[in-house]
């Protein structure tokens, strides 16, 4: 969603240095031209006269997703670029409208360094014209997918540092009670530091302790999508994130998606060829069709020596880890918390609170560490709120409190809106989301 930061890799001269990415021709270049900015700041119900200040960098957009349209902009209170995400068609039916409200809910609960927050959130106009939400996060400069299909080298080094960031994070949210339940390599923002962040929350939501309660399976884009969901498991745990980010690791070694096929029975398939035919007790949520096909299919041995060969970085302790992640029974499939305490993982560690993390500070003796390098959320995210979402007005006038109660907790900052002397406003105005056709397919459903 945002530029490639990619190119030689720069190293400090210090006893721990700074993995970064960098690319010349994507520094920004000063230009004599004026830009009107997208964002204004409201006075008295009114609008400032549109303040015209010189601009490295237009406002533009940098990624489209299925729900949300995402913008590099300048936040004229501080002259900073941040992302502006808007939300559209909000309130077109209430399911829709909850989604919305849940992911607004949690960019504003999450607080830690590799999870997106939002910073802010754009002043709406009279409730009754409310249709889209305008939420402002720190602006990331590249996403993990496009470092993987840069020609950007890729070090142990990195792939450690990056596999750390994306657990810790995932870490935090499984201790909020979260499911992502979207973790891919395009939803792991990165800066050319190498420092990383965990975002979109379109498809995240709270754990079900209760087995009985239905959960949706049209979640998790495909390639990395867990074994239960492909086989039709009405209940799920947070072992699915898990799965993912084994395939990221996988695809972070080799440089290629680990399990790529165009349907969900044919991915089953793909893992099954490397995994093994599975076991009933390997399916406790599998659903009777998935059980019937796999019974029908010719029974395969497992073939793990295969991770060996995705790279030269294919470690013995890289496999053991990524193979403690690819297991087809989520009940043995190792946790976010458990993952990191493995010794793949300790370089990595060190590392980023050596010189990258801002939970560390520099002392006159070295390194002051925190107590706490991987720490969980203190206050679990508090669902509650939907019980009473029962139709689309009581969500956008529950939606629309949030906001203003918001802003008015915000008072070390003076509210956003949108500007309507904006240069681009009639563009992210018009923005569109991707079309279903730009969509990953959706799961089979057993029959």
């Amino acid at each position: 969603m945002a530029m490639a930061v990619v190119g030689q890799r720069v190293e400090r001269a210090s006893s721990r240095h700074v993995m970064a990415f960098h690319n010349p021709s994507s520094s920004p270049s000063v230009t004599n031209n004026q830009h009107v900015g997208l964002l204004a700041i409201p006075v008295s119900g009114s609008i400032i006269s549109p303040v015209t200040y010189a601009s490295e960098t237009p406002d533009r957009p940098i990624g489209y997703g299925a729900f949300g349209v995402v913008w590099a902009v300048t936040d004229p209170r501080d002259g900073k670029r941040v992302a502006l995400k808007k939300m559209s068609n909000v309130f077109q039916n209430v399911v829709s409208a909850i989604r919305v409200y849940r992911e607004l809910r949690m960019l504003c609960h999450f607080r830690h360094e590799n999870v997106l927050s939002a910073q802010d959130i754009l002043q709406p106009g009279p409730m009754d014209f409310l249709h889209e939400i305008f939420v402002v996060t720190e602006l990331m400069q590249s996403d993990l997918h496009k470092i993987i299909v840069s020609p950007q080298p890729l070090t142990s080094d990195h792939v450690k540092v990056f596999l750390y960031q994306i657990l810790r994070g995932l870490k935090y949210l499984h201790s909020a009670r979260v499911l992502h339940r979207d973790i891919k390599p395009g939803n792991l923002l990165v800066n050319s530091n190498c420092c990383l962040k965990i975002c979109d929350f379109g498809l995240a939501r709270i754990m079900e302790p209760d087995e009985s309660i239905a959960m949706t399976q049209e979640v998790v884009t495909q390639y990395y999508r867990a074994p239960e969901i492909l086989m039709g498991a009405v209940h799920y745990s947070s072992a699915v994130d898990i799965w993912s980010v084994g395939c990221i690791f996988a695809e972070l070694l080799s440089r290629r998606i680990l399990f790529q096929a165009s349907a969900p029975v044919q991915q089953l398939d793909r893992i099954t060829e490397v995994l093994g035919t599975p076991s009933f007790e390997d399916m406790p949520t599998a659903c009777q069709g998935a059980r019937d096909y796999i019974r029908s299919r010719p029974h395969k041995p497992a073939a793990l020596n295969q991770f060996y060969t995705l790279s030269e970085q294919a470690t013995h302790e890289a496999v053991h880890l990524l193979c403690r992640m690819l297991v087809l029974n989520p009940n043995k499939r190792i946790t976010a918390a458990d993952a990191l305490t493995h010794p793949y993982l300790d370089e990595g560690r060190l590392r980023f609170h050596s010189c990258m993390c801002t939970c560390c500070t520099p002392g006159t003796g070295g390194r002051n560490f925190c107590g706490d390098l991987e720490p969980n959320c203190t206050l679990p995210f508090d669902y509650s709120f939907e019980k009473s979402l029962t139709n689309v007005s009581r969500v956008k006038e529950k939606l629309y409190k949030f906001i203003i109660d918001h802003q008015h907790r915000s008072t070390n900052k003076l509210p956003l809106c949108l500007n309507p002397h904006g240069a681009a406003l009639a563009k992210i105005q018009s923005a569109r989301v991707a079309s279903g056709t730009e969509l990953p397919p959706s799961p089979h459903q057993w029959t």
